[in-house]
């Protein structure tokens, strides 16, 4: 059962008190390179999803468990911060409230899918090979699908809830009896459309030509 709640007026919160409930938060990854309106944007909606949070915790249940993907061990907050990741200050603050971060991440099954991942990436000219390397990425990414299920499955006690970061698109089929909230704070929406116009603007880009007497003098 899926819900969009960020504020719960209608239907009733109570329907929800029991069972296990998951907050799902779409991760958002901080620009690489210096945007000031984006990275702006990008503070604003983690701000927006820890008052999203906050909302959902006074109506429903205190968070007891973390889930975020990309945390293969027990690095814990540091890997988030290393990763530049803005999630970490949310994560940091629940579990000072006494929830568990909690391990979901298989680091073989992680970094089998990753490098598949940046070998799709390179930009390879045989389809047959093309082929063979996106049918072992869609298998790694299955295998890793289901152990993200099958880890929330295990940890994730009766009437308890969670809170999952992680990134939209993936394919995890979470089990029938957990209730999954979608946090959507309302600047995922322009965040979402910069991103876009940023990569049309960086294809749309033309290759910039050497001058003629620069590249005579460089082949001398």
């Amino acid at each position: 059962m899926s819900e969009t709640l960020g504020k719960m007026e209608k239907p009733e919160a109570s329907q929800f008190k029991n069972g296990r409930k998951l907050f799902f938060v779409p991760l958002i990854f901080k620009p690489m390179e210096e945007d000031t309106s984006l990275s702006e944007l990008t503070a604003k909606y983690w701000s927006e999803v820890e008052s999203q949070l906050a909302n959902l915790e006074s109506k429903l249940s205190d968070i007891k468990k973390i889930y975020h993907e990309l945390l293969p061990g027990e690095e814990g907050i540091k890997r988030l911060k290393d990763l530049g990741i803005g999630s970490h200050r949310i994560v940091e603050a629940l579990m000072g409230k006494g929830a568990a971060l909690t391990q979901i991440e298989d680091a073989d099954i992680m970094d089998e899918f990753t490098d598949w991942g940046r070998c799709l990436s390179v930009g390879l000219q045989s389809p047959i090979v093309f082929g063979k390397v996106y049918e072992a990425y869609q298998e790694s990414g299955k295998k890793r699908d289901e152990y993200i299920a099958k880890r929330i499955d295990e940890t994730l006690q009766a009437d308890e809830s969670a809170v999952l970061f992680m990134r939209e698109g993936h394919r995890v089929q979470f089990p029938a009896d957990i209730q999954v909230f979608y946090v959507v704070p309302p600047s995922l929406d322009a965040i979402q459309r910069a991103l876009r116009e940023r990569q049309e603007t960086h294809h749309a880009e033309p290759e910039k030509e050497e001058p003629a007497d620069k590249a005579q003098t460089d082949s001398q």
